[in-house]
């Protein structure tokens, strides 16, 4: 008889939830909203856990087996965490403070559930199934409404001593650079996250560059998204290839800061900003093969993630079972 294990993924952007067969594998049901849609944070377990009970619905009828045949929930969610306590300390993003998510959620569904970082579920997922199965060291770096990332050593996830390990996004690039929303300037995320890439490009067509960006938002600056640099891009648009350029010679310098620190085997990227593929993967490695040691970079493959919209809900149910072993 199989079991099953649900992954849950909240993004700034999305919360996806699907049920997992534990012996690995693609999700055998989903669901899919939009974050802003949840609510407030009072308003959250609810609407998540009527998710996670309409995935093992149709998940257990498809695959067989019963509601019993759930194992339990992971649950991956952007931080800072307290992994102890399951508490989402300041997901300043979502505009959560102190909420205890993992045992609220516990206690709606009945089932036993753990929470990590959304970045490292989404780096497990990729280590487990996706682009970096079979390595050692892999660092995972996640391009989304912020920027995250997760450091897997010798198969370990590292969590560090306050659970704070992995948060690339926030390496400082430039020490008198943009506001970040953590506060902070010049960081990492300040610039090649989705929405940073999108202001960028605003400010270059509001400073007068030649472009189809505001065509293609419909004359209105400020719906110009990191979807209408790729949409440009794609049709040839001169001054988005530059915008993605930049962003990639910028994340270019973050990954090789993460190569010389951290020796990778592998670094994994994702999210929607890898569909720009080449135009993004070319600027970026010859950027890391300028900037870190010859010794290091040889050695290191610099790839798209596989599991382009699942990684997260398959990290996260992966991270529940290792804490079950």
């Amino acid at each position: 008889m199989s079991s099953w294990v649900v992954g849950v993924d909240i993004g700034g952007t999305n919360v996806v939830v699907g049920l997992i067969p534990t012996a690995g594998g693609h999700p055998v049901s989903i669901r899919n909203r939009a974050t802003a849609s949840l609510g407030s944070q009072d308003e959250v377990v609810g609407h998540v856990g009527r998710m996670i009970e309409e995935v093992i619905e149709q998940g257990v009828a498809n695959g067989g087996g019963s509601r019993a045949d759930v194992v339990g929930i992971g649950i991956g969610t952007p931080g800072p965490l307290d992994l102890d306590r399951g508490v989402v300390l300041d997901a300043f993003n979502l505009g959560w403070r102190d909420f205890p998510l993992r045992d609220r959620l516990a206690e709606a569904t009945g089932l036993a559930t753990s929470l990590d970082n959304d970045a490292n579920c989404a780096t497990w997922g990729e280590y487990w199934l996706g682009a970096g199965r079979g390595a050692r060291t892999l660092v995972g770096v996640t391009l989304g409404t912020g920027i995250g990332g997760g450091v897997i050593l010798d198969g370990r996830l590292v969590h560090g001593a306050s659970a704070s390990a992995g948060e690339v996004g926030h390496m400082t690039i430039d020490f008198t650079g943009r506001r970040c929303k953590c506060g902070n300037y010049g960081c990492l995320e300040a610039y090649a996250s989705g929405p940073n890439i999108a202001a960028r490009a605003r400010e270059g067509v509001e400073a007068g560059a030649e472009s189809i960006l505001l065509e293609l938002a419909g004359g209105e600056l400020e719906r110009i998204t990191a979807v209408t640099v790729y949409e440009a891009l794609l049709q040839g648009d001169t001054y988005a290839l530059e915008v993605m350029t930049e962003t990639a010679k910028i994340l270019g310098a973050g990954v090789a800061n993460l190569v010389n620190v951290l020796n990778p085997d592998v670094v994994v990227i994702v999210g929607g900003v890898t569909r720009a593929g080449e135009h993004l993967f070319a600027p970026l490695r010859s950027e890391v093969r300028r900037r870190a040691f010859r010794t290091a970079e040889r050695v290191c493959r610099i790839v798209p993630g596989d599991l382009p919209e699942t990684a997260g809900v398959i990290g996260a149910a992966g991270l529940f079972l290792s804490h079950q072993r």
